[in-house]
């Protein structure tokens, strides 16, 4: 019987491994715990400047003696590559909460909505129309459309759409883990949120499309270029 039982594992395993290794195939995934990853957002440097691109990032926390881990594009953002939408940084609100129902582009498509990490490390994403904000959110940033709400797919989105392009978002898991994913391919919105579900998400964001970019050298994915307006990056020492 125990032998038996073993086997099985390794079973389970075998196929949770290679589902892993081809999803990795298709999306650079960082995968963590912001309780014990240090997570922040990013816009400007300390001269005031937008920093950009995802080297810059880098080079700017290499001077504090930081490594960057891992960065992505973190929202849609304005022509002076102000971020579009909520945006807060260090709990400092730098743009307001835009509730605007029926404007044009991806950020529209409802419900929208807003990932923040809260100063105890526990991370969101909410609807737009439930975002409340308080003083205990330490970076927050709004995007659209929701992939993801309590696990169900947005009903916007529609299986087999040739509505194709590069998308990276964010996820958060039940047990409070985070999911950043961004395709290396073209892919539809639905198929990119039932991403975030066989992953575990229980709820999601899309962040961008087709400029998006992401570094993750663990995984041998160093994307450095980029000109953004938030930016989302893990770093160490």
């Amino acid at each position: 019987m125990r032998l038996f039982q073993i086997s099985i594992l390794f079973t389970v395993l075998l196929l949770f491994s290679c589902q892993g290794s081809q999803l990795e195939q298709k999306y650079v995934i960082y995968q963590c715990d912001p309780a014990k990853e240090n997570i922040k957002m990013y816009w400007k440097n300390e001269q005031g400047e937008v920093i950009h691109s995802l080297a810059n990032l880098k080079t700017m926390l290499a001077e504090k003696g930081e490594k960057l881990v891992f960065a992505m594009n973190g929202g849609m953002f304005e022509p002076d590559n102000s971020p579009k939408g909520l945006y807060i940084e260090n709990y400092q609100m730098y743009t307001p909460l835009d509730t605007l129902k029926g404007g044009n582009g991806n950020f529209y498509l409802q419900p929208n909505g807003v990932f923040y990490l809260t100063k105890d490390n526990q991370a969101k994403v909410v609807s737009t129309s439930l975002y409340s904000h308080n003083t205990a959110i330490k970076y927050a940033t709004q995007s659209g459309p929701i992939l993801l709400l309590n696990g169900e797919i947005n009903t916007v989105f529609t299986p087999g759409s040739t509505n194709l392009n590069i998308r990276n978002g964010v996820g958060v898991k039940e047990n409070g883990e985070v999911v950043f994913a961004m395709s290396k391919e073209k892919v539809n919105f639905y198929d990119f949120a039932l991403l975030f579900k066989e992953l575990g998400c229980m709820d999601a964001l899309y962040l961008d499309g087709f400029v998006s970019r992401a570094y993750l050298p663990s995984k041998g994915w160093e994307q450095t270029d980029g000109d953004f307006g938030v930016i989302i990056g893990a770093s160490g020492n």
